[in-house]
């Protein structure tokens, strides 16, 4: 028999009240303007094992080599295409962290973007990484490391283990060009929570203000708390790294459900509540079987045999099962109830769906 697993946040609405949890600022907000930049860049991978690009269905992997030949004083004679397996044209992206500068290494992230089979034991060229802005800010080159692999019989056959046509190159690229950035310059820095709620907000200024001084931060709306922040730079990183620090209790999630229908896992928010309802569910079964009779004429009657398909339809209905839910009762009664009477993970999806339906589960129901 199938069961449902149950998963309660804090704890369950039967217990008491948990004491409230003390989260750092940094945890769950960042300062604007502290933020990553994306970089990409189209580059080769040479010295593969004839598992590169077909050049016949890649031709613009010819044309990238031809470039960059050219540009080191090889030139390929016209009509000539060079017909390689061990090259393969590449997309090369990586995320530039905020306040890198010149001379500072990052990981890179190398895919196929022809129809290479496997870029295992194959080397980066060197590829200018830009910005959305069209300006340089890092250059990559270095050997790949690829965690998957893949074989390939004579027949036809083949087999590959995780993503052979794509790798990493750890300190892949040096940092050519730094983000401008006004941090220094900003006469306030604005706080923003990583997902908004008007009473967290407040909470935070309100901490900050406890320990930093009154009037030194408040709410904007229910992502951004602005922060009064000194003008010299080193007070300004000192003073900040003391704030993210700060301990203080976000506010109560939001009453929440979320089932996964395929496992059976049901997480329940501790705030969560039902009215009274009752739910009566049960379950119809229909079953079509085919079957076939032989019509046989009679004797010297001239007749043929003919087959005469047979229909059966059966249906079938389970004892309909009544649930009745008490005022304020926890999700965890609703799970056992369930349990009890043997019924699926999809029989709880739909008692809740039909709980949210009627306006009676006070909570957010959500089915993965």
């Amino acid at each position: 028999m199938r069961h449902l697993y149950l998963i309660v946040l804090s704890f369950c609405l039967c217990l008491p009240a948990a004491p409230a949890r003390a989260d750092r600022i940094k945890d769950v907000a960042s300062f604007a303007g502290v933020r990553t930049n994306q970089l990409i860049g189209v580059g080769l991978v040479v010295g593969l094992d004839s598992s590169g690009d077909q050049t016949s269905q890649a031709p613009f992997t010819v044309q990238a080599l031809k470039n960059l030949l050219a540009q080191l004083g090889l030139v390929v004679p016209p009509g000539v295409s060079p017909q390689l397996r061990n090259v393969a044209a590449v997309s090369v992206h990586a995320d530039l962290p905020p306040f890198a500068k010149p001379g500072q290494q990052i990981d890179v992230t190398v895919s196929s973007i022809g129809n290479a089979r496997s870029l295992r034991g194959g080397s980066l060229l060197v590829t200018t990484l830009k910005g959305l802005d069209g300006q340089v800010y890092a250059v990559a080159q270095g050997n790949l490391v690829v965690g998957g692999f893949g074989a390939e019989a004579n027949d036809g056959s083949s087999v590959s283990v995780n993503i052979p046509s794509a790798g990493r190159i750890p300190n892949g690229a040096t940092v050519e060009r730094s983000v401008p950035n006004d941090f220094g310059s900003r006469p306030n820095m604005m706080l923003n929570l990583h997902a908004g709620d008007f009473s967290t907000a407040a909470r935070v200024a309100q901490r900050i203000n406890t320990e930093m001084g009154a009037d030194t931060a408040w709410p904007v709306d229910a992502i951004s708390v602005e922060v009064r922040a000194p003008a010299d730079p080193a007070q300004r990183v000192t003073y900040l790294s003391m704030i993210e620090n700060l301990e203080f209790t976000p506010a109560e999630a939001p009453a929440r459900v979320i089932i996964n229908s395929r496992t059976g896992t049901v997480v329940i928010g501790a705030n969560v509540r039902v009215s009274p309802a009752a739910v009566s569910h049960g379950s119809l079964v229909v079953t079509i079987s085919e079957d076939f009779d032989v019509s046989q004429p009679e004797p010297f009657s001239g007749g043929q045999t003919v087959v005469t398909p047979n229909s059966n339809i059966e249906v079938t209905e389970d004892g309909g099962h009544m649930f009745l839910f008490d005022p304020d009762v926890s999700l965890d009664s609703i799970v056992r109830a369930v349990n009890e009477v043997g019924a699926a993970p999809g029989d709880l999806v739909a008692i809740l769906e039909a709980l949210k339906q009627s306006g009676s589960l006070h909570a957010e129901l959500i089915v993965i």
